[in-house]
């Protein structure tokens, strides 16, 4: 018997981010398990969608066949509170939660507040709850009244990577995120600002197109710090696999991340991580592979920089620790088959 399963999304399938990312390899992966996929775009401009955004995801969702099972990304979902409500009347909801909307930060509080009542609102009529990691599931029992047992966790897949070369003459700092403020470039600029003393130069990719004026800011702290020849805003590349193979240390700032799957793409490929303990960064950066300082502090970030660059002897056992942290990853196969049971389970059960 073929399953089917439509998956709804906000905004550009094939966007290079973290989120996007995995939503492509569920498709993929559930494909091959035997699952008919049928994608359902939702428009764009969520998160903060117009009425009119909102009132066509509605009318393509209600289209659907009666007890149609359908995955909704949570980019979309969390903004469905009265929506949510009527479409479970008639289809078979499953909302797939990479991190809760109001954690994203950089907004106004009642937006945060009205982020966190809608997407609360919305999960109530979820008959499943697919999230990335074991803290955003507690954040949704203890913060969003979901019940534990409606929660299923499918951390991110990791592709196998080849062990990085490390031992640049001059050390290679890569990061790697999307240039908006949750991501905590501007934190990592004014560490490195700190170090200037030492040998290093940093790339930093992701894209540059979701928040120009930060992007802008950015540039302009390079320019302030005389740092334009050694740190390079290198916006999007087809390849980051290949850029963490040459790199020596792998550092993002975050200040939250709903699991963060490039520290485990950067664990596969043998790398010692400085970030922040910030969300579930701890939980997929183990303590013998990174060292983790407090969000917003860029003294305490140029410190552990300065230490792993300093500290030849730390930095390899940083690195080797790292690679075999990276060896027991899940595979993307091993995550299809936990979102497979979900999807299951939603289309037989009721709530």
């Amino acid at each position: 018997m073929t399953r089917s399963v439509h998956f709804a999304y906000p905004g550009d399938l094939e966007a290079k981010t973290g989120g996007y990312g995995y939503d492509r390899q569920i498709i993929s992966q559930l494909q091959k398990l035997g699952w008919q996929v049928n994608p359902v775009p939702l428009g764009d401009s969520f998160p903060f969608p117009s009425n009119e955004t909102l009132r066509q995801a509605e009318e393509t969702l209600g289209a659907l066949a009666k007890d149609a099972l359908v995955m909704i990304d949570g980019l979309a979902y969390g903004t469905f509170d009265r929506i949510a409500s009527r479409l479970a009347t008639k289809l078979n909801l499953v909302a797939l939660v990479h991190h809760p909307l109001a954690s994203e930060g950089n907004m106004p509080p009642q937006k945060q507040i009205s982020l966190m009542k809608s997407e609360r609102d919305a999960l109530a009529y979820a008959k499943s709850v697919v999230v990335t990691s074991s803290a955003t599931r507690q954040q949704l029992v203890s913060d969003y009244d979901v019940p534990l047992d409606r929660i299923v966790v499918a951390i991110p897949g990791t592709e196998r990577g080849i062990r990085a070369k490390r031992n640049s003459e001059v050390p290679q700092i890569l990061s790697v995120g999307s240039l908006i403020p949750r991501k905590g470039h501007d934190v990592l600029i004014g560490a490195l600002a700190k170090i200037a003393d030492l040998a290093w130069e940093c790339k930093i990719i992701g894209s540059r197109t979701m928040d120009v004026v930060y992007d802008a800011a950015l540039q302009q702290q390079i320019i302030d710090n005389q740092l334009t020849d050694r740190i390079i805003l290198a916006g999007q590349v087809d390849d980051t696999r290949s850029e963490l193979a040459r790199a020596d240390i792998f550092a993002l700032a975050s200040r939250y991340e709903g699991y963060g799957m490039v520290f485990a793409e950067a664990l596969s490929h043998g790398l010692p991580i400085i970030a922040c303990h910030a969300g579930s960064v701890p939980e997929v950066v183990p303590s013998d592979a990174g060292i983790l300082v407090p969000a917003d502090d860029p003294d305490a970030f140029a410190d552990a920089l300065r230490l792993v660059l300093k500290d030849k002897e730390l930095s390899d056992q940083m690195a080797e620790a790292a690679y075999g942290h990276g060896k027991t990853l899940p595979e993307w196969a091993d995550t299809a088959k936990l979102i497979s049971a979900a999807l299951i389970k939603a289309a037989d059960e009721r709530i």
